[in-house]
């Protein structure tokens, strides 16, 4: 997905310092194809084994890794080899936080609860950081987990501190005003043709050897490192988004290794998906997402005035665009940041409230709840270059894309005709792998076979545009004894510890008892948010950060 500060699961979080298909046939092992070759599988097992003898040292948060963290937060470091084929080579430094377990029962004060050791969380992305993990104990929809769990976050290989990965220069990565054309004319694509070109370049120069080795299989190499570690024999793993993809690399690669494992917004796995198609469905979902969010609008015309059906609010959509393409709101705000703010609403209605009144306010003559809104924060520039940089290259060396711009070309053009909100957008944001520079991986055909694992939970919002609903099923169906708990006719990103307490409840039995309920089950959705009638605002997320996936 397009690179934005977007924010997983527990969406109530309001915490001040708390984004071709492949070749068919079965591909030769080895780190070209991404089929985990014997060598690769040796040096996780050195890479491990080296971890288990070392540990953690844990001591205070350095600011730039938490800034202004708690005494009950602590980070350090742990050392993964650049290249599992040869582990004794080149090593990088992933960087690591964690609070231990309270063991405090937030309903029994006198009643100590049992440990049950570290719990590890991945956002997503690629390029989402779970530093600030640990900081969600003091959440209330998190406090009995946080008294079992060591909350456990960390940094992925190339992700702020961890062997940082590159692109461009930050000071021009968040420029603006920039256009955001639904149906681009030719000599548009050209320029965005051009700008990927330069992009993989970039990368290229940048990463050097290096680039090679952001994938997918070596996150999930990684996340097997950090777990020996932690001293677990078995992982507890909760994955979100993006983290769903290579939380079941990892049960595939590593079955006997998982303990449990919860999998928020699942991505479709299959290899024929990732990533070129899955791109495709993605923002064929987020048409479907923006209609959700313009019939809720026009539900509140009383107090947006931004028309009483879905076609009215498009249309007051369409002319803020058009003046925005003419005349940038507070010199900053164009056609693509309106769009870029109006997407994360795709994420997460709760978003919903600011936007309608940040597009009222702008419609009737203040422009300024939108460039509060809307307006790139240059203070968070190398962050989002940094995120925006490892996205490109974990998709890019995942699998094949076109190589061909006319198969773009003819693919978006068809989708833009009927999905035009995000299609093109999308387009660009990942158009640099037509162009990629480094070898490209066959996917691993995630699946396991019938008490392999432990039940995998599977979380999921019907409507979920960042992750389509379909890959949820396709997950719960290729890793057997897995159960999915579906969030019926809602479509927020990350729902575990969020707003439902139905999905809570499945959750926590699951974390806290090993309990599922079945194979499927269902959760009536959240309630929807109400209309803002002061000045808009944005929720602040913080601890549950997710990426463009």
């Amino acid at each position: 997905m397009r690179a934005a500060a977007l924010y997983s699961a527990a969406g109530t979080l309001l915490l001040t310092t708390l984004a071709a298909a492949p070749a068919g046939g079965a591909p030769a092992a080895g780190p070209a194809t991404g089929v985990p070759g014997a060598a690769e599988l040796r040096g996780t097992g050195v890479a491990v084994a080296r971890a288990r003898a070392t540990g953690i040292a844990f001591g205070a948060c350095s600011p730039a890794d938490v800034p202004k963290a708690p005494k009950n937060v602590q980070c350090g470091t742990v050392s993964v080899p650049l290249d599992y084929a040869h582990p004794n080579g080149k090593q990088i430094t992933l960087t690591v936080s964690r609070a231990l377990a309270t063991q405090k029962d937030p309903h029994n004060s006198k009643r100590k609860v049992p440990r049950q050791g570290a719990l590890v969380y991945n956002p997503g992305g690629p390029g989402g950081s779970s530093m600030y993990f640990p900081l969600v104990g003091a959440v209330p929809e998190w406090k009995r987990i946080a008294a079992a769990y060591d909350l456990v976050g960390y940094a992925p290989r190339g992700v702020g501190r961890s062997a940082p990965l590159s692109c461009e220069d930050p000071k021009h990565f968040l420029k603006a005003p920039t256009a955001s054309p639904p149906h681009p004319s030719e000599a548009y694509k050209r320029e965005q043709i051009a700008a990927a070109r330069a992009y993989a370049r970039g990368c290229a120069q940048r990463g050097g050897d290096r680039l090679r080795f952001y994938t997918s299989l070596n996150n999930a190499r990684d996340l097997d490192v950090l777990r020996a570690a932690l001293g677990e024999n078995q992982l507890t793993f909760v994955g979100a988004s993006y983290g769903t993809y290579f939380g079941a690399l990892y049960a595939t690669l590593f079955p006997s290794h998982l303990r449990r494992m919860v999998l928020d917004s699942a991505v479709n796995p299959d290899p024929a998906k990732v990533w070129y198609r899955n791109n495709l469905d993605q923002s064929a979902a987020f048409e479907e997402r923006w209609a959700d969010f313009r019939d809720w609008i026009a539900r509140h015309n009383d107090v947006y005035k931004l028309g009483d059906t879905s076609e009215k609010v498009q249309r007051s959509y369409d002319t803020a665009r058009e003046r925005l393409a003419g005349k940038a709101a507070g010199g900053k705000v164009g056609p693509g940041q309106l769009q870029n703010a109006f997407l994360r609403a795709g994420y997460y209605d709760d978003f919903w409230p600011s936007r309608a009144q940040a597009l009222s306010a702008y419609l009737h003559g203040d422009p300024k709840p939108l460039v509060r809104l809307a307006a790139p924060d240059l203070k968070t520039a190398a962050e989002a270059e940094n995120g925006n940089a490892v996205y490109t290259a974990v998709e890019c060396n995942d699998a094949p894309w076109p190589t061909d711009w006319r198969v773009w070309d003819r693919d978006n053009t068809r989708l833009a005709r009927v999905a035009p909100f995000e299609t093109w957008d999308n387009a660009w944001m990942n158009l640099p792998c037509a162009f990629w520079p480094a070898p490209r991986q066959q996917p691993v055909d995630v699946r396991t076979g019938v008490g392999e694992l432990p039940p995998v939970l599977i979380l999921a919002a019907e409507r979920d545009a960042a992750a389509p609903y379909p890959g949820a099923l396709e997950m719960n169906r290729r890793l057997a004894g897995s159960v999915l708990v579906t969030e019926r006719d809602a479509g927020t990103h990350g729902i575990g510890g969020g707003a439902n307490q139905c999905v809570n409840g499945h959750f926590e039995a699951y974390l806290l008892e090993g309990r599922v309920p079945g194979r499927r089950a269902a959760c009536a959705p959240h309630r929807l948010p109400s209309a803002a009638t002061g000045p808009a605002k944005e929720a602040r997320r913080g601890a549950l950060r997710s990426g463009r996936r």
